[in-house]
This record gives C-alpha cells, sequence and structure tokens, in this order.
C-alpha cells in the first residue's frame, strides 16, 4: 500500500494510505435499510433538556431522529435491513459467503451481531464478524468484502451498518443527545462487469485522536469502570475540524487514484455527521449540493447506519444510474476514516 501526495490542512495532519481496487472487480448489487417508527423532533426534545429547535437546526441540520423502542437490539434492526438487501439483489442467505456487521452499539460485547443475523436470516456456514471503527465501520466493511471478491475468496458478501445509539445517550448533554439517532442499512456486495464496481479506497485512523468522540471511561474502559451506560462524550469543535479537512483530502485522494477529476463525481455520500460539516466539505472540495446525499435532517447521526441510509434514499429516488461516479465517505471515533470511489453498475 503506497503512501500518495498529502493535502495537508493542519501541520499534524497524517499522511493518507489510498489504493486502486484489484483483481476481480465487485460491486453494490443491492441494498436495504430499516429506521424505527418511533420518531423525536427538535421540539419533542425542547420538552426534554435545556434546548431549541432553532439551536439545534442552525447547528447540525437536523429536525428529527428515529429512536427504537426500549428493549430493540441492534441485531433485530441489522436482520431487517439485511433483508430487505437479499431482496433488492434478487438472492437468498443461502447464496451468502460472509456477513460482515458494522456497529459501535453491539448488545453484548459477544458473541458478534454477524452471528446472530447469520441465524436469524438462515444462512449457517457463512464467515460471520463485527467490525468497530465508529462512523466509518460501513465502509471498512465494503473495503473487506471487497478485498475478498477480489481474491475470489467470497463471491456474495453482506455488509451492514446498524446502530441502537440512544441506549447510550445521556438527556441531560444537549451537546450529544440531539444529535444521534438509531437505524441500520445493507448491502449486498458481488463481482461486477468489467469497467464497473469499486476503483479506489482511502482507508486510515489516527490515534492520537481516541479522546474526542467516546463511550465510557477511557481510562478504565467502559465495562471495566462498572457505569450504568457507557454514555456518548464528544469534543464537538475538534470533531468538526477534523471531519472537513479529511473529507476534503479523502475526496482527493481517491479521485486521484482513480484517475477521476473531483468535477466529474455525480453523487458525494458523506457521512451524515452534521449539515454544516458536509456543506463546508463540499464547498471547498467544489461539489453543489444536488450532487451530495443529504438526509441527516430526517435520521440525525446513526454512526455506521448513516452512509447506507444516505445511499438507499438516493438510489430509491433515482439520483443514482449505471455509468455514475459515487464517491462514500465516512469518518470517525478511533479516530478513523475511509471512502471509495466506485462506478455505479
Amino acid at each position: 500500500m503506497a503512501i500518495t501526495h498529502e493535502y495537508r490542512t493542519r501541520s499534524d495532519a497524517v499522511p493518507l494510505r489510498s489504493f486502486k481496487a484489484r483483481g476481480r472487480p465487485s460491486a453494490i448489487a443491492g441494498m436495504g435499510v430499516y429506521a424505527p417508527e418511533k420518531i423525536i423532533t427538535n421540539f419533542d426534545l425542547e420538552k426534554m433538556m435545556d434546548t431549541s429547535d432553532k439551536w439545534i437546526t442552525e447547528r447540525t441540520g437536523i429536525h428529527r431522529r428515529h429512536i427504537a423502542e426500549p428493549g430493540t437490539t441492534t441485531f433485530e434492526m441489522a436482520t431487517k435491513a439485511a433483508r430487505g438487501a437479499l431482496d433488492a439483489a434478487g438472492i437468498t442467505a443461502a447464496d451468502l459467503d460472509m456477513i460482515l456487521v458494522g456497529t459501535s452499539s453491539p448488545d453484548g460485547p459477544f458473541p458478534s451481531v454477524a452471528c446472530r443475523v447469520q441465524n436469524e436470516l438462515g444462512a449457517p456456514g457463512a464467515v460471520a464478524w463485527d467490525t468497530l471503527a465508529a462512523c466509518t465501520s460501513f465502509v471498512y466493511g465494503l473495503s473487506i468484502a471487497d478485498a475478498y471478491i477480489a481474491s475470489e475468496r467470497a463471491d456474495t458478501v453482506l455488509v451492514i451498518g446498524a446502530e441502537v445509539l440512544s441506549r447510550m445517550l445521556n438527556y441531560g448533554n444537549r451537546g450529544t443527545a440531539v444529535i444521534f439517532g438509531d437505524g441500520a442499512g445493507a448491502a449486498v456486495v458481488r463481482p461486477a462487469p468489467t469497467g464497473g464496481g469499486f476503483k479506489s479506497w482511502c482507508l486510515g485512523s489516527d490515534g492520537r485522536g481516541y479522546a474526542q468522540v467516546t463511550a465510557g471511561n477511557i481510562e478504565k474502559g467502559a465495562y471495566a469502570a462498572k457505569d450504568a451506560a457507557p454514555f456518548i462524550e464528544m469534543v464537538g469543535p475538534d470533531v468538526f475540524k477534523f471531519a472537513v479537512d479529511i473529507f476534503i483530502r479523502q475526496a482527493n485522494e481517491v479521485c486521484n487514484t482513480a484517475g477521476i477529476a473531483l468535477e466529474d463525481i455525480d453523487l458525494w455520500v458523506p457521512h451524515q455527521a452534521n449539515f454544516r460539516i458536509i456543506d463546508a466539505a463540499a464547498r471547498r472540495i467544489g461539489l453543489p449540493l444536488d450532487r451530495v446525499a443529504i438526509n441527516i435532517d430526517e435520521y440525525g447521526n446513526t454512526s455506521s447506519a448513516s452512509i447506507p441510509l444516505a445511499l438507499e434514499e438516493a438510489i430509491r429516488k433515482g439520483r443514482v444510474k449505471s455509468g455514475d461516479h459515487v464517491l462514500l465517505a465516512g469518518f470517525g471515533s478511533g479516530l478513523t476514516w475511509g471512502a471509495c470511489l466506485m462506478t455505479w453498475v
């Protein structure tokens, strides 16, 4: 993996690693999503804490978020999204070689959510495990699927991003409680026709920023601390600066590696963390918002589920057609980041 040229906006920014997709090409063959029926609006939150619809909207762009009923498990939502993806791809669970679940909110430290999804779908024997890269988990999962298909160790991989983040929210902290929601999204990845599918990747992490977004006691560990609940904490200004910077640098990296100009991107699907972050990055990249998938107003930040939720919505609304250049880009706690460029098939 070669280190390519850098797009530094901070003196301490790490060099990014990008690479071309090699071997047998792969592409997304079908997607499915699930969001809980219960909705909490900004006006609902006004009654729960010291905040207002105006304050939340101006700072985040969020109006509503879907919240799971108490007792809802991550694996239940992941399975519902998975069934939709299987149907959209025209396959059954028996066709799956691998199931990957990205989540920051598993139902327990072990076993994996992926194994429960495998059992629920009825895909015995398929390789199954969870990926934890916070909000970047779905893109990390796609990269694993692409690598296994490229090497012909798998033909059909199910990648899921699923979160029940509401059980980690402290509604006394308006800095985080107003941001996050629950949801799940899934994609079936299969071999692609020549000329289509994933073209390039940019993946990495910087552990120096591990304390910028946390859940639980980061010194003792969320479980060792014996907290009543591992609540999400975030250093908002630092995350904002990092997010805008990494969005811009990733976009340049994957486009340069694939040999595609930024202005030729037909649709950018960013992690839905904050509208102001997306808007600032899009303006600096030079992409008009009509070429950016944005649905944070409806779902809030659903972490690993945000990119598949936004991409599936764009597909459903006819914003993606064969031959389009589609850029997915995420960032998350860790700090982590991941982006890919694909030609839609």
